[in-house]
């Protein structure tokens, strides 16, 4: 591995130690002690990565941390501590750092993050990762306090319960906890509550043993026991049926399970990350679910927000599975300012899935090797919009791609577009009425004076829509 690192440690035999195993690994070590080194280290030279700590000799290394933000934007920042408390590591992560790691670290682990952190860096400003390979893209505020809450939980136990619309990437959220948090060595077992019937979801999480029920043939493991010493992720937790809420409560409270149509309960050791797109609140009120176990499983929620309050994603996202495409077989796409532009003007009632089936489609589909405005007019059409919800946005996307194509001079964007609509405009209404210009007029809503004037400036024939009037 090589690339550039900036290390600002203040103390010298850490730094010793930080710099070897780097230089042994192929990096260039620029270090410094101070705050005043540091910037004018950054001024005058590129870092692949920083790895700073927190008290320097100068002051604060994360409370001065927006000005090198500022001057290195794209730059992934580590962070080093000796101050092990849950403020640092929070204050920490609200820097978007790349990686936190409290003193005494694994050295190992350390040139892992930074070997991983220089090779994300040429990819920051598409892909806003919670951590290393995971698919969790964005640097929109929205998604920076998705990460935040994440950081948060990676080393603790406590139960997380992830809300969100269908496609906002749930599930990706439970897998970003677990691969970073201290359980990445142990299991990460899904469940979809939704997706099983009701009289088999006790089976499922707890397993059974022979003869148990009707076709139990032989002794089964559940999911429970599968996770143990890793992350169970319950998705899609409101549609459980009450009778298996009632004893995911009891093993939830107790750390224990029994197997259906078994005596001896077992002790597991399991982390639990639930997620639901609906709101649990009034289920609760209806009798639906249980509030006991609501107050269980919301220890720590995390929200995430769907597609259309994050627009400034869709183009990091468009690449991102643009990128995914091509590994998978598609061809290799890129796509232009305009066709993004359409893009971050869907509704996306679907969300972050429904983009990544469209984006999918146009890798697919498009006949040129970069994907414009055309194409994803042609190839998308109105499909986002299945039930004419959010179709209103179609105009907003011709005027979009006519600008792209014109890029109409400062001072001249008015005239030019009210113009290019006129004409359209006035020839639907002269198709429509058959050329007939007081029908025409009336149809607009203007006076047919007007009209003959319109008609004239656009130079319009009606003998070409039909006979006259």
């Amino acid at each position: 591995m090589s690339g550039t690192v900036l290390l600002v440690e203040d103390d010298a035999s850490i730094a010793t130690v930080i710099r070897s195993a780097l230089e042994d690994d192929g990096f260039t070590v620029d270090r410094c002690d101070s705050i005043e080194a540091r910037d004018r280290l950054l001024a005058a030279g590129k870092y692949d990565v920083m790895l700073t700590d927190v008290m320097l000799t100068d002051g604060d290394g994360i409370a001065t941390i927006d000005s090198v933000r500022t001057a290195c934007p794209d730059m992934p920042l580590i962070v080093l501590s000796a101050q092990n408390t849950l403020d640092t590591a929070v204050r920490a992560s609200d820097t978007g750092a790349f990686e936190y790691f409290p003193k005494p670290f694994d050295l190992d682990d350390l040139v892992r993050a930074v070997s991983q952190a220089v090779g994300s860096g040429d990819k920051r400003g598409e892909e806003g990762q919670a951590g290393d390979g995971l698919p969790l893209v964005g640097r929109s505020q929205a998604m920076q306090a998705v990460y935040r809450m994440i950081t948060r939980v990676l080393r603790n136990d406590l139960t997380v319960l992830v809300l969100g619309e269908s496609g906002t990437g749930k599930e990706l959220v439970a897998e970003a906890i677990h691969q970073l948090g201290h359980r990445k060595s142990g299991p990460f077992v899904a469940v979809n509550a939704a997706a099983i019937p009701a009289d088999l979801i006790e089976s499922e999480l707890f397993g059974h043993e022979k003869g148990a029920f009707t076709g139990a043939i032989a002794q089964a493991i559940g999911k429970f026991e599968q996770a143990n010493g890793g992350t169970l992720f319950l998705d899609e937790i409101g549609d459980m049926p009450i009778e298996a809420q009632t004893r995911l409560l009891r093993a939830l409270q107790s750390g224990r399970i029994r197997r259906v149509g078994g005596r001896q309960e077992i002790a597991v050791d399991v982390r639990i990350i639930a997620a639901t797109n609906r709101d649990l609140k009034p289920m609760i009120a209806a009798g639906h679910f249980r509030e006991d176990l609501f107050y269980r499983l919301n220890v720590v929620p995390i929200l995430l927000p769907p597609l259309r309050d994050r627009v400034e994603d869709i183009e990091a996202l468009t690449k991102h599975f643009l990128g995914l495409a091509a590994r998978e077989g598609l061809p290799e796409r890129r796509i232009d300012r305009a066709a993004l532009t359409l893009l971050e003007q869907q509704a996306w009632r679907g969300n972050v899935r429904e983009l990544q089936n469209a984006v999918y489609r146009l890798a697919l589909m498009a006949r040129d090797d970069v994907i414009d405005a055309l194409a994803v007019e042609t190839i998308l059409g109105d499909t986002s919009h299945p039930d004419g919800v959010g179709q209103g946005d179609g105009l907003r996307s011709a005027l979009a791609a006519w600008l792209a194509e014109h890029a109409p001079a400062q001072g001249t964007v008015y005239h030019r577009a009210i113009a290019a609509f006129e004409r359209p405009l006035f020839e639907h209404a002269l198709r429509q009425t058959g050329g007939n210009q007081l029908r025409a007029a009336r149809l607009l809503g203007i006076n047919r004076n007007t009209l003959r004037k319109k008609l004239s400036e656009l130079q319009l024939n009606v003998d070409n829509f039909s006979s006259g009037d």
